[in-house]
């Protein structure tokens, strides 16, 4: 469901497609070419949530800010099944893993990773092409290269083509 909150009524761009048991509601911005999967909930009711283009919000995903903050989250981000964003930015390219959290205050730089089930704590911040894993999230010794990014880059467009075919799709 898309409702408006106080007055506040989602914007959802271009070829974004929301599932219809998905919730998102409030001062919401997402982009366009967006995937908003199945039990999403994207809750601007007392903070602001900013999604930009191509991203991919699956199954279960939480998305939330606390009062008059924002959660900032990139383009072409994958947010993986049932993870929690709170009140955090998250730039482009990223992947956060299934049943990860992202905290408060919390930094996912360009191309990071945010393994499964991965915990980043508030303040923390993850550098661009950086790969944490573990509870508490910790760095691991390599970074993100051209292969994962190429590997990536298909998954990514794979969600933005569901997007396109998900409205005439389902029956």
């Amino acid at each position: 469901m898309i409702n408006s909150f106080e007055g506040k009524t989602p914007q959802i761009g271009q070829n974004t497609y929301v599932h219809p048991s998905a919730d998102v509601f409030g001062n919401v911005t997402i982009g366009a070419g967006c995937w908003i999967g199945p039990g999403a909930r994207i809750r601007g009711d007392y903070g602001r949530i900013v999604l930009g283009d191509n991203t991919a919000v699956e199954d279960n995903v939480v998305i939330h800010a606390r009062p008059d903050e924002q959660t900032t989250i990139g383009n072409w981000v994958t947010l993986g099944h049932a993870c929690i964003v709170h009140n955090a930015t998250i730039d482009d390219w990223s992947v956060i893993g299934m049943g990860s959290i992202v905290s408060d205050w919390s930094q996912i730089g360009t191309w990071a990773v945010v393994g499964e089930g991965a915990v980043v704590r508030q303040h923390q911040e993850i550098p661009a092409h950086h790969i944490a894993v573990g509870v508490p999230a910790k760095l691991l010794d390599k970074t993100v290269g051209e292969a994962y990014q190429a590997e990536w880059k298909h998954w990514k467009e794979v969600y933005v083509d569901l997007a396109r075919r998900y409205p005439t799709g389902l029956r």
